[in-house]
């Protein structure tokens, strides 16, 4: 599979304050990674300086744009555009907008001036709203939606970019239990059958232990561990990341179960 990202010794924090450091981690083609963590051990503040929101302390993380590796934070904002998609938990005022609408503009960095769409940017549009179900949504307006078809609008939006790295916070944040499953489950599925790498914070240990092909288990500052969701249960990851005295974990025969101590 080839290198969609990489970073080298990267530092990451605000102002003078790190919050990790010596980051080596890289992201492939054709996986979805989870990345894990106690609240405050810098989950978002890594994916906002991979997306090139905010700068990185030290160190360097490079996306392979155009079959170059090349610095993010070099990158002009319609090539970052065009590299990387962003889903973030918080969203716009989009109510009274066509569900269309917010999915074509994925497509904005790839139009004129006036932001017209051509015939290939409206079937882009089309195949995204498949990929996501919501065909018969399209002319639907977003606040009409539930919560798990208002993420899958965000998401469709995500892919009309045609990025090979897609980053995610949260996605299944104020989703319940199905909807969480089928947002992970078509995320897995989106960079098996897409070959994008995808990158997800989130909190959700259980739906990561069975979809990601890769987790990234974040102490706070420690580092970032890597591994296969087998790799991290057997090794007693888990147990170390959310250390606590209100329960354990315990590895049996690579299931994780949670025990309440009394």
């Amino acid at each position: 599979m080839s290198i969609i990202l990489q970073t080298h010794e990267l530092s990451i924090g605000y102002g003078s304050h790190v919050v990790q450091s010596g980051l080596n981690l890289e992201l492939k083609a054709g996986e979805m990674v989870c990345m894990l963590g106690k609240n405050g051990c810098g989950k978002s503040t890594l994916l906002r300086t991979i997306s090139g929101l905010q700068p990185m302390l030290s160190g360097s993380c490079e996306l392979w744009h155009e079959g170059e590796p090349t610095d993010i934070h070099s990158l002009s904002t319609r090539s970052l555009a065009t590299s990387l998609a962003l889903v973030l938990t918080e969203r716009e005022s989009l109510d009274k907008t066509y569900v269309r609408d917010i999915v074509s503009m994925g497509r904005y960095p790839y139009t004129n001036f006036t932001g017209s769409l051509s015939a290939e940017d409206s079937a882009i549009v089309d195949s995204a709203l498949a990929d996501v179900w919501l065909q018969s949504k399209a002319d639907s307006y977003f606040n009409c939606l539930s919560d798990g078809e208002k993420q899958r609008v965000l998401i469709a939006k995500a892919l009309t970019q045609q990025t090979p790295l897609v980053l995610l916070d949260e996605p299944t944040a104020h989703l319940d239990l199905p909807n969480r499953i089928k947002t992970m489950l078509l995320l897995r599925q989106l960079a098996h059958r897409q070959q994008k790498a995808i990158l997800i914070s989130t909190h959700e240990l259980d739906l990561a232990l069975q979809t990601a092909d890769l987790i990234w288990l974040m102490t706070p500052g420690q580092g970032v561990e890597v591994g296969t969701p087998e790799q991290l249960t057997t090794s007693g990851s888990f147990e170390r990341a959310f250390a606590d005295e209100a329960f354990r974990f315990n590895n049996h025969n690579g299931h994780l179960t949670i025990d309440v101590c009394q």
